[in-house]
């Protein structure tokens, strides 16, 4: 395999792709900052639902419409009975009322199949003692299977680095001819930048959708380029999490790690207004806590997943943090897989005496030829990972034995 800089060639793919906005608004889509009466527009669904899952016996349902809205999910274990309803959590007494819904189903039953779809009732004119109601729409009804965190195997699929590259999810997917999976895990830098909504819908939200996350949830953790452009701090209402997430499902502890930038706080572009060194000293914190845990000591298998890798990823500010901070707690914890991406060169590094204890899997770039998708199985007995690039072959493979 021809060997590359690694910095240097991250360096050519992005130039052009560093310029930072300013604070931005913290909340743009703040309710009724003006009337739905005064757009003229048809209500309507924009994207969705959606699906995202820290599992545990609960699912987050997400969808946006382009007025505000007075939102619910309706289910239930029978389609032609959705008996049950779930609206988003209440703060301070007040129901959400707004164009983005993340409606979280608690207490679902293990191994049991749902019904559902989403509803949404137009705001049309909201004043201090009457508001009005206009249209109300109603989604198609969806399933979902509530996956058994006790369950003896888990697959998943991984993909990192698409970099504005929409047609890669599908291209990247339609690969994996098994098609068995559980979740599907992006590892951050699905964009170049955050620039606005319309952004986060085309190039990730409709071909989600259009896929698979209507009845399958994803797990998406931030690369460093979703902490760049005018509307990165807006980027996180989109989502359930895409930050710090631990959870079990089958054999396996699932820990997710957010690595922030790879650039050093003080760097222009950023013009002192980010603090991603302490940001990753309270993910270092987390982690450290998590491998104390009953939760993860006693789990089979430990699978740590994480956009920058906490080595093999040059000399940038970012990764020696990450390095610094990360490696030891994983060696530490015993850590049995990491899977990374953030270089835009696939590799499998086996562990490394003195160095990582641990395999490091790093997925390929946005590039045509060296695009991938990761295949995960855990079993009671082994991990299974198998890299596959986007003509189909397997450029890396890896197992991990109990």
């Amino acid at each position: 395999m021809k060997k590359h800089n690694l910095n240097t060639d991250r360096r050519n793919f992005l130039k052009g792709g560093l310029m930072v906005g300013g604070l931005g608004v913290l909340n743009p889509l703040s309710l009724f900052a003006s009337s739905n009466k005064e757009n003229n527009a048809a209500f309507e669904l924009v994207v969705g639902p959606y699906l995202q899952s820290d599992f545990g016996n609960k699912m987050t349902v997400l969808w946006i419409t382009n007025k505000d809205a007075a939102s619910w999910v309706e289910y239930g274990v029978d389609a032609n009975q959705l008996t049950e309803k779930a609206f988003e959590e209440s703060s301070m007494g007040f129901k959400t009322a707004g164009r983005i819904n993340r409606v979280v189903l608690h207490n679902l039953i293990p191994g049991q199949k749902y019904y559902y779809r989403i509803v949404s009732k137009e705001i049309e004119d909201f004043q201090p003692y009457k508001l009005t109601y206009g249209t109300e729409i109603k989604g198609q009804t969806e399933q979902f299977t509530n996956l058994d965190s006790a369950q003896k195997e888990v697959s998943f699929v991984m993909l990192n680095d698409t970099h504005d590259r929409p047609e890669s999810i599908p291209h990247l997917l339609g690969l994996d001819k098994d098609n068995q999976r559980d979740f599907i895990f992006f590892n951050g830098d699905v964009f170049n930048y955050q620039t606005d909504e319309a952004q986060i819908v085309s190039n990730m939200l409709q071909p989600v959708v259009n896929l698979f996350a209507k009845s399958v949830p994803f797990v998406y953790v931030r690369g460093n380029h979703e902490t760049r452009g005018k509307f990165a701090r807006e980027f996180p209402q989109y989502f359930h999490e895409v930050g710090y997430e631990a959870f079990t499902l089958g054999p396996a502890r699932f820990v997710i790690l957010d690595t922030g930038e790879d650039k050093e706080d003080e760097h222009p572009v950023y013009a002192g207004i980010v603090d991603f060194d302490q940001y990753r000293v309270q993910q270092a914190a987390l982690l450290e806590k998590e491998i104390n845990s009953p939760a993860f000591k006693k789990a089979t298998f430990r699978i740590v997943m994480m956009h920058i890798p906490p080595r093999y990823a040059g000399d940038w500010h970012g990764s020696a943090h990450c390095r610094d901070l990360f490696e030891p707690l994983m060696n530490k914890g015993k850590v049995d897989l990491v899977l990374s991406g953030h270089t835009h060169q696939y590799r499998v590094h086996p562990p490394a005496k003195g160095l990582n204890s641990y395999p490091i899997i790093i997925g390929g770039g946005p590039k045509d030829g060296n695009r991938t998708l990761t295949r995960v199985h855990v079993s009671q007995r082994q991990i299974q990972v198998s890299m596959i690039d986007d003509s189909g072959k397997e450029v890396g493979a890896y197992t991990v034995n109990k």
